[in-house]
């Protein structure tokens, strides 16, 4: 079972096709021919979930300099540039200097080789997609502003270059909502973690998006003012989309209550009226209120309701951990996943470590019908309540986590590792074993030493390129734990 996307992917993505002027009048048809290759393009592209602007073809500088102004106002995430033929760098030039995001070059032959026997110049550049790459990478660099990528390969059937133009959507994804998100941020850091702490100001300055204040009061007014309906449609939900079996070994846990079931229905109803109200794209939170109140009930059993809209395309981070939301929006626009997750208890028999946390999580990356289970206390920190618990999916998986360097400035630190089989224990919160190369105490050594926060966001498949692109975009130190 998945949940459905609240907001659909989408990403400004600008493409044009480079050549040269002079040859248009030399070779009847090869413009035509230029056109029909860039149009072909523009549909591989278009498949991606993604809002295509055609510029058109550049052929000369002052082409280039006469749609500066229209790629500016289409506010563009990405740009691919489609290599059709040999075009001087004049065409490219200004792009450079001008635009701010991410700039692709595209170079996809259309024939697998020259037909060497009958070739003519006209063939030859109608093939002649890489033939200027270097000097545009070098231009490029000499500008101080290198390309992001190049795609190199056929221009009909080639599942690789296929596959970067797809990955390069992606990461469109991931830097169009980071750009316009609105996050929301209640509460205080738990007391005594220092990693926690980050400036706003600076998620902006780096990210683009908006953190907005809000008030426990805001979600509670919804909570008391009780809508029976969507209470009682949430209840079928959650009982539709989890397990409630009996306790195991935990003496924390029991069999899902009547009570905590309310409970959490009715949370998750506020929340998600409160999310509608504010206009938020994802919410990092932490808040303890006064024993025995109605703002402690509300405020401690967000666990269900934040798994929900986590798996809906709604980060939601616990802890206050408002670089963890951002980790968890760049994972789930990649379309990997994201769970708020950090390390437990290391098995040295396996040769692995439990990696999870008491939530919240993506529902849509469970290897099966996730567990609720009634919690007695929370450890920890304050209240009891409904905790979520399951298995991530079998197999690859990928770790994002911010961190925050002594300037002040951002770092993302990532690795890929293995979801193994293996049993978890039964507290009521979520985990699975991640195998890691070497080995686990190698690698827990050389991720620690990059200067992680103890929370990352948990995605499934190996996706470290994608996230160094996003880092690199944006302009941020990255590493690789390997």
């Amino acid at each position: 079972m998945n949940i459905p996307r609240r907001k659909p992917l989408t990403a400004n993505v600008g493409i044009i096709g480079v050549g040269l002027d002079t040859y248009w009048a030399q070779f009847d048809g090869l413009l035509d021919e230029m056109m029909g290759k860039l149009s072909q393009f523009e549909s591989k592209v278009a498949a991606n979930s993604v809002a295509v602007s055609n510029f058109g073809m550049i052929d000369n500088a002052e082409a280039a300099y006469s749609n500066i102004g229209a790629m500016k106002a289409a506010d563009l995430d990405l740009l691919f540039v489609d290599m059709v033929t040999y075009a001087t760098s004049a065409t490219f030039g200004v792009l450079v200097r001008e635009l701010t995001c991410p700039i692709v070059l595209v170079a996809l032959q259309p024939l697998s080789a020259m037909p060497y026997a009958k070739a003519t110049t006209f063939t030859q550049l109608v093939n002649d997609d890489f033939c200027a790459v270097p000097e545009f990478t070098g231009v490029a660099i000499r500008f101080g502003k290198p390309v992001a990528d190049v795609i190199i390969g056929m221009r009909g059937d080639d599942a690789s270059a296929d596959a970067g133009i797809a990955s390069w959507c992606r990461v469109a994804h991931a830097l169009h909502d980071l750009r316009r998100a609105r996050i929301g941020l209640m509460g205080h850091v738990l007391e005594a973690m220092y990693d926690m702490h980050v400036d706003p100001t600076a998620v902006t300055r780096t990210f683009g998006c908006h953190v907005a204040v809000c008030e426990p009061d805001e979600i509670l007014g919804f909570y008391e003012n009780r809508d029976e309906a969507a209470i009682a449609a949430k209840k079928c939900e959650i009982l539709d989309f989890f397990d409630t079996p009996d306790p195991v070994s935990d003496p924390l846990t029991m069999k899902l209550t009547d009570r905590d079931l309310d409970v959490a229905a009715n949370a998750a109803v506020a929340l998600e009226k409160f999310i509608a109200k504010r206009s938020l794209d994802g919410f990092a939170y932490y808040y303890c209120g006064n024993e025995g109140t109605p703002v402690r009930e509300l405020v401690t059993n967000f666990i269900v309701g934040n798994s929900l809209l986590t798996g809906a395309g709604v980060p939601m981070c616990g802890e206050y951990d408002l670089k963890n939301c951002v980790a968890m929006m760049i994972m789930d626009r990649l379309e990997i996943g994201g769970s708020f997750a950090e390390f437990h208890p290391i098995d040295f028999e396996n040769d692995s470590v439990l990696v999870g946390h008491d939530g919240p999580h993506h529902l849509n990356i469970a290897d099966r019908k996730p567990v609720l289970r009634s919690l007695r206390k929370y450890h920890g920190k304050p209240g009891k309540g409904a905790g979520v618990e399951f298995n991530i999916k079998e197999g690859p998986m990928t770790m994002l986590s911010i961190g925050v360097k002594a300037d002040g400035s951002f770092k993302f630190i990532i690795a890929e590792g293995e979801s193994v089989a293996g049993p978890i224990p039964p507290t009521g919160n979520t985990n699975t074993h991640g195998k890691f190369k070497p080995d686990v105490r190698t690698f827990l050594k050389r991720w620690v030493m990059e200067g992680p926060t103890h929370h990352f966001a948990l995605g499934i498949g190996h996706r470290a390129d994608e996230i160094e692109k996003v880092a690199k975009a944006l302009g941020i130190e990255s590493v690789v734990v390997t």
